[in-house]
């Protein structure tokens, strides 16, 4: 199947507008075999795309040649909801947004990916890229999050054990992909969860059943995406690696 679009931009330039590549780098990487249109792998200098409709893979990640679509990164506050707007004039994540006017004019409207409570901190993606937010929150596609908790006491040393094996909930059994120590001062143990699941308060659900209740928790990682360094109640861009490991994810 041909991916020529004889009015569209040469691949070479929408690469480089897309911050791959310089242009000159970007014909190296198409004389290389590494970028592929629409499933085709592309060798031609001369290959017009439609960056509107084109798929674009380079060494398989896929590349965001839209500009009308955004990508952000949250550390949601404690305290915060997540939502867009609240009726009762609670702090939400929309009041963030409405400050920035800017965003606002390039993206529309912007949706929060799946959901923290308001007493749990950390990464929330925002996006108005729908198909990806779809998959992203679908429980088929497993995207994995990581939460880091702290919880009264010092946890048992086969606890990981137990929860990778499996812990019933009422709403059916949770598998916890990984678990482990990360620190245990003051009569606290600080502890990484590693899972799939999506389901409502199932963090604070499943330390409650394993006798370690949740005193603070924080969404670290969504995929590849981490929170990193970044403060309280700011918003980033996500940049072109950590956008095309979410697309590859969710297989798009």
């Amino acid at each position: 199947m041909s991916t020529q679009s004889p009015d569209g931009v040469r691949l070479q330039k929408v690469l480089a507008q897309a911050g791959i590549a310089s242009r000159r780098a970007a014909e190296e990487l198409i004389a290389a075999g590494r970028v592929s249109v629409d499933g085709e792998i592309v060798r031609e200098m001369g290959r017009r795309v439609d960056p509107d409709s084109a798929v674009v893979h380079v060494d398989g990640a896929r590349v965001v040649l839209r500009d009308d679509l955004v990508y952000l990164a949250l550390n949601k506050p404690r305290g915060m909801l997540s939502t867009m707007s609240d009726d009762r004039g609670r702090e939400c994540v929309g009041d963030l947004i409405a400050d920035r006017a800017e965003l606002l004019n390039q993206a529309g409207r912007l949706f929060h990916v799946g959901r923290l409570d308001a007493e749990t901190e950390g990464l929330l993606l925002l996006t108005n890229d729908g198909e990806l937010g779809h998959r992203l929150m679908h429980p088929s596609f497993e995207v994995e999050k990581t939460y880091v908790a702290e919880v009264a006491g010092q946890v048992a040393r086969d606890l990981g054990k137990r929860m990778r094996a499996g812990v019933e909930l009422e709403d059916g059994p949770v598998e916890v992909h990984s678990f482990k120590l990360v620190d245990w001062s003051g009569g606290r143990s600080m502890v990484e969860i590693v899972l799939h699941e999506g389901r409502k308060h199932v963090v604070r659900r499943l330390m409650d059943e394993v006798g370690y209740p949740v005193l603070r928790l924080v969404r670290t990682g969504i995929g590849d995406v981490r929170l990193g360094e970044q403060r309280p109640g700011k918003l980033r861009p996500l940049n072109q690696s950590e956008v095309g490991a979410l697309y590859r994810a969710v297989g798009l």
